[in-house]
């Protein structure tokens, strides 16, 4: 009985030191996490950049439908137009996240403002004029302003992107998302 016992106890040891046939492999490097390219369809929605909470100030790309007014609602700006293209995008960034982009745990360095703006395409780039202060936004903000404008005008966030406020100038820069 005794034997059994001790038998008993020397198998589980066994099967440990056999490792159940489960041969050791060197560590096998896969890369980076994967990068997702996100293209709002142009008539239905815009790209915007937040900052993730849950990550030390990285910009995420945030798909937002528009709301796109009824025929002949006066809409500001240039009309229709301006609810798809880059005055809307910007205009939507100062607004900052909606309830659901909140609960997923985005946030915004901007200032909430009501802007007027005009953003224009021009041989050096893209160029942004607002009615707020620009120069003592933080680096995030700035990013997030950059990164949408040019998504926005260019569909390109390798554009330059040149900001022009009330208190000076930003940039150019460019997006480093």
């Amino acid at each position: 009985m005794r034997g059994v016992r001790a038998l008993g106890a020397l198998l589980p040891l066994a099967l440990l030191a056999t490792g159940c046939g489960i041969r050791a492999t060197d560590v096998v490097e896969v890369g980076g996490p994967a990068i997702v390219e996100v293209a709002p369809g142009r008539e239905q929605s815009t790209l915007l950049y937040f900052v993730s909470s849950s990550s030390a100030n990285r910009l995420m790309p945030v798909v937002r439908p528009i709301e796109m007014p009824s025929e002949g609602a006066s809409a500001g700006g240039s009309g229709v137009e301006w609810f798809r293209g880059p005055g809307r995008a910007v205009s939507q960034l100062f607004e900052g996240p909606n309830k659901s982009e909140v609960a997923s745990g985005l946030r915004t360095e901007l200032p909430y403002a009501r802007v007027d703006l005009n953003i224009d395409l021009g041989p050096d780039g893209v160029l942004v004029r607002l009615n707020t202060a620009v120069t003592t936004l933080s680096e995030v903000a700035r990013q997030q302003l950059i990164c949408t404008a040019a998504q926005a005008r260019t569909a390109d966030r390798g554009e330059a992107v040149k900001v022009v406020g009330t208190d000076g100038v930003i940039g150019p820069a460019r997006c480093s998302v």
